[in-house]
């Protein structure tokens, strides 16, 4: 009973969460990643939608998002594909546009970020009214499940000379989950100018440059189920870049 009236204020309360999922071949992971979005979004009782912005993807992502549009309604499905792939960055910003929510949240698709933190996100937010949160692999009982030692080895060394040289005040740098408020989104978006990788990485330290507030919450990151991890050696050497360009420009 309690559950129940929690639940029916949370719908009361006049928020609405907007969830980006930019895709590209993800065809198997996204009914799965977009059922638990629905589960917990459902029990917690806050209003959501969810925007998928597919980048052309050849395994027929498309196709399965409009199957999943035709279950659980244009409402709370929304498709906005794009013809190729344009970046991470700019994905965020055609989401954007076309997101009815004054919250936003951004999110990998291949299950690595699991949606039953999303309450957690929405707690902490509140409780500080912060202005961000980001999920931390590297704070409290947050962690990393199914990497090699190459992969763990490149995120804390990653991680590390980031802090050491930006000092953003936050623990995780290169996550991708995330809550915005969405003015502070847009605001965000408008002034990064790195790509890959580094653009999470950015988003922080601008938003400590503009004296928005941080909040964290520990997530488990679990490697992706299906498909192919896109981080290779020009992802790393991307980030070193863009990396050493943030050191000389903040």
């Amino acid at each position: 009973m309690a559950s129940r009236k929690t639940s029916q204020q949370n719908r009361d309360n006049g928020d609405k969460y907007s969830v980006l999922l930019p895709t590209y071949n993800e065809r198997e992971n996204l009914p799965l990643i977009v059922w638990l979005l629905v589960k917990y979004f459902g029990e917690s009782g806050y209003n959501y939608e969810i925007i998928v912005i597919d980048d052309g993807s050849p395994d027929g992502t498309l196709e399965v998002a409009e199957q999943l549009q035709k279950i659980y309604g244009q409402d709370k499905i929304l498709l906005r594909p794009r013809e190729k792939k344009l970046g991470l960055g700019t994905a965020y910003i055609h989401g954007m546009k076309h997101a009815t929510g004054n919250f936003i949240f951004i999110m990998d698709a291949d299950l690595s970020h699991h949606p039953k933190f999303i309450p957690e996100f929405i707690e902490k937010q509140k409780e500080g009214d912060y202005d961000l949160v980001s999920g931390t692999r590297y704070k409290g009982n947050g962690g990393v499940y199914g990497w090699d030692l190459r992969r763990k080895l490149i995120s804390r060394g990653a991680n590390f000379l980031t802090q050491v040289l930006l000092r953003p005040g936050a623990s995780d740098l290169t996550g991708s989950f995330r809550l915005y408020k969405k003015k502070v989104l847009e605001s965000l978006v408008e002034r990064c100018v790195s790509k890959g990788y580094v653009f999470q990485m950015e988003m922080i330290v601008r938003a400590r440059q503009l004296n928005y507030t941080v909040g964290e919450v520990p997530i488990s990151f679990v490697d992706r189920v299906y498909g192919e991890s896109k981080l290779g050696g020009n992802e790393i050497v991307s980030f070193v870049k863009g990396l050493l360009t943030l050191f000389a420009t903040t």
